[in-house]
């Protein structure tokens, strides 16, 4: 009788990790411990230490009422390094040429753990400038960015972010997201600065969902007084998200 090569190299432990794995991803919401034995046919016992190990590896969480629910983790693993490494080679001279043009800094932001992170900044071409540092992670509720994260994603996937973030939207800032998705981009008053406004505009992937976000915190300049200088930035910033949504290289 022939083997069946589908259970020939079985690897019971890995096997039982992902059945957990697999049944929280499709859950929505949080299951207790007896309620993920209880779906997988499997005894509380049995499946106590790898619910052990994937909290402590972070694939899953454990919540206050002592029941679990998935990460982001195997996202952001999906979309790691190599891939992040080229989105940023790929924005800086899209960066570079808003920073030169408008005369003002700029940066591109990712969703990564949990959060909205600046990856890639570039200063104003002048002896000042404003700038968020590479490695900030930003409100999604609160900025520029992160409001543009939420407008263009997915209801889903917009609750896992905001739990993971551990945030919570309002019903006035849930308002604000249909808006800025109709429109394109957002233009919004920082909530940290006075005097900056910040201009953000979504980088789409290729399967439609929001892979990054570029954004000037745009300030007025005394010295440069161009009529409606903070559209023509804001126009530039649009340009620049639109080129790297379509792999073009900067003008």
């Amino acid at each position: 009788m022939a083997s069946d090569d589908s259970e020939r190299y079985r690897a019971p432990a890995l096997d039982k990790g992902l059945d957990i794995f697999e049944l929280l991803a499709g859950t929505d919401g949080s299951l207790s411990q007896a309620e993920i034995a209880k779906a997988l046919g499997r005894t509380p016992n049995e499946i106590y230490r790898m619910l052990d190990r994937l909290v402590r590896r972070e694939y899953i969480r454990r919540t206050p009422e002592d029941r679990y629910e998935i990460t982001l983790k195997m996202f952001e693993l999906v979309h790691a390094r190599p891939p992040l490494r080229r989105l940023v080679n790929q924005a800086m001279p899209l960066l570079q040429h808003v920073a030169q043009e408008a005369g003002q800094s700029c940066h591109i932001v990712v969703f990564d753990r949990n959060a909205a992170v600046v990856v890639a900044q570039v200063d104003a071409p002048s002896y000042w400038s404003l700038a968020v540092r590479v490695g900030t992670r930003l409100k999604l509720t609160s900025t520029g960015s992160g409001l543009v994260f939420l407008a263009f994603s997915s209801p889903e996937n917009r609750a896992l972010m905001l739990k993971g973030a551990g945030e919570t939207l309002t019903p006035e800032t849930e308002a604000r997201l249909e808006p800025i998705r109709n429109a394109g981009y957002t233009m919004m008053p920082s909530e940290q600065i006075a005097g900056v406004t910040n201009l953000s505009a979504p980088v789409i992937g290729p399967l439609g969902s929001v892979m990054a976000v570029v954004t000037s915190p745009y300030t007025e300049r005394l010295d440069r007084m161009i009529a409606d200088d903070r559209a023509r930035t804001l126009e530039l910033v649009r340009a620049a998200a639109a080129n790297l949504s379509k792999g073009r290289p900067a003008p």
